[in-house]
């Protein structure tokens, strides 16, 4: 296109962020603030038109939270971004493009001058027997919905079952991983379940059993043993079974079989064992450290011009303690991502590019009901106090003023009514497991000749598909 002068204006330079997680959302929010409009034309490539607002997925799963009030619009967010809906499961990094396959299955290639990587995890999976056709993750808000239909009839299939055998299995659930997660999950979730009993006229709530397991010798070891010990009696005095030092070794549709031993007559087993990065990252071909793509403090990728990658997806230097990794948590993507904004700008000619260095804030931890824990900037609270640090910390990170009222009227609906306990049926039974749910088969492989490194970096935390990139359906219980 030619101006009235007879000059060809200079194409604007095109930045394109992958993902819209805490790390790829905040990153375009800031790039919005950091470059004016004419410096640069930016894209934002995401599986979905919002930021899901994950610590909070317990909530959703335990009927506490409605999904959508989670889930924060991009449009809304966003001002001058193109959201462009789907996910990036290649890049030619010499042809400067990206390949972004839409939910219809057609493929469109994206040119970039400035690739910002940010797209996230997956659930950490292992080779162990039966997971990738059992387990149930907590990732995404279908798998949290699904989590909760799913909870909900095995409590009809028990109120249902003459077989006492039958009955004992569908009461009992499994949740491997006492991490945040994992322990939200079970605890929340013990919750719904202790609750909804009271509505079905064959259930006691003595009939329920919930299982925490982990080969961690504690729980929450990421905050220390007063708060784990705190976060364990509250397990412990809602009846949850702490089995530490543990883990899965084997899992079929009726039964999840232990390291001590012991096989638990079951049809739910949670898996929540942590993230490992974006299977985007092994297609690369790149230097990676633990599965995660190595970049420098500036978050750059050394020795490939014009490309920048944070989050979960990254092998970040932790600045305040040498040798080590930043770790991979919302709180670490969401300042890194405002980093990377600073610094992408600054490659563009705009401001001046920093390193990343974090403080660390402290975790929170809902237990659900009117129990938390938290260690906000190293102060150990647990009870009502942990749980009004907890939730008020949610509702300051939640980066929408409506968001934030609909969560907090959840929560107080929460306290003075009783769970709604209707089904949404959002999710199909062979649509459920972890490979489908977050679609892990869909990327292709690394360069043949990167494969055997790519492999050694990650020998036991890649996503479980087949051969073929598709996952195994899952088995179908019976009832």
């Amino acid at each position: 296109m030619t101006s009235p002068n007879g000059t060809t204006p200079e194409r604007r330079p095109v930045v394109l962020v992958v993902g819209s997680g805490f790390a790829g959302f905040h990153c375009m929010r800031r790039l919005e603030k950091h470059l004016p409009p004419a410096a640069a034309e930016l894209l934002l490539a995401s599986s979905a038109d919002y930021l899901l607002y994950s610590p909070l997925l317990p909530n959703v799963a335990s009927g506490v939270v409605e999904p959508r009030h989670i889930a924060v619009g991009l449009h809304a967010s966003l001002r001058r971004a193109k959201v462009l809906l789907g996910h990036v499961v290649a890049v030619d990094l010499e042809g400067r493009t990206a390949t972004l396959r839409r939910a219809n299955g057609s493929s469109q290639e994206v040119a970039w001058d400035r690739l910002v990587l940010a797209p996230g995890g997956v659930t950490r999976t292992f080779d162990i027997p039966g997971v990738a056709e059992h387990a149930l993750g907590l990732k995404t808000l279908a798998e949290a919905a699904f989590l909760r239909d799913h909870v909900l009839r095995e409590l009809e299939n028990a109120d249902a079952a003459d077989d006492p055998g039958r009955r004992r299995a569908c009461c009992t659930f499994v949740v491997v991983g006492a991490g945040y997660s994992g322990t939200e999950t079970a605890a929340q979730m013990q919750l719904l379940t202790t609750r909804a009993a009271a509505d079905y006229p064959r259930l006691r709530a003595g009939d329920l059993r919930w299982v925490l397991v982990d080969l961690a010798p504690r729980v929450l070891p990421e905050l220390g043993r007063r708060l784990g010990d705190d976060a364990m009696e509250v397990l412990r005095g809602r009846g949850v079974e702490v089995r530490l030092g543990t883990t899965v070794e084997e899992a079929t549709a009726e039964a999840v079989r232990l390291s001590d031993g012991e096989t638990i007559p079951s049809h739910t087993l949670v898996w929540c064992t942590g993230v490992t990065p974006s299977p985007l990252i092994e297609t690369l071909g790149l230097p990676t450290e633990r599965g995660r793509l190595k970049v420098g403090a500036d978050l750059r990728v050394p020795g490939v011009e014009g490309v920048f990658a944070f989050g979960d997806a990254a092998a970040v230097p932790d600045l305040t303690q040498p040798g080590k990794l930043t770790g991979q948590t919302a709180q670490h993507a969401q300042r890194q991502g405002k980093v990377a904004a600073r610094n992408v700008a600054a490659s563009l000619g705009f401001g001046k590019a920093v390193d990343y260095r974090h403080k660390d804030l402290g975790f929170v931890v809902d237990l659900g009901g009117f129990d938390a824990v938290a260690s906000p900037l190293g102060v150990a609270l647990g009870g009502l106090p942990g749980l009004v640090v907890t939730r008020g910390y949610h509702l300051l990170a939640l980066p929408s003023t409506g968001n934030r009222v609909r969560v907090s009227l959840d929560w107080l609906l929460d306290w003075v009514m009783r769970p709604q306990l209707a089904q949404l049926g959002f999710l199909g039974e062979e649509q459920a497991t972890v490979a489908a749910a977050e679609h892990t088969g869909i990327y292709a492989g690394p360069p043949e000749d990167e494969w055997e490194a790519a492999s050694r970096d990650v020998p036991t935390s890649r996503a479980v598909v087949t051969d073929q990139g598709l996952p195994r359906p899952r088995a179908r219980q019976p009832g």
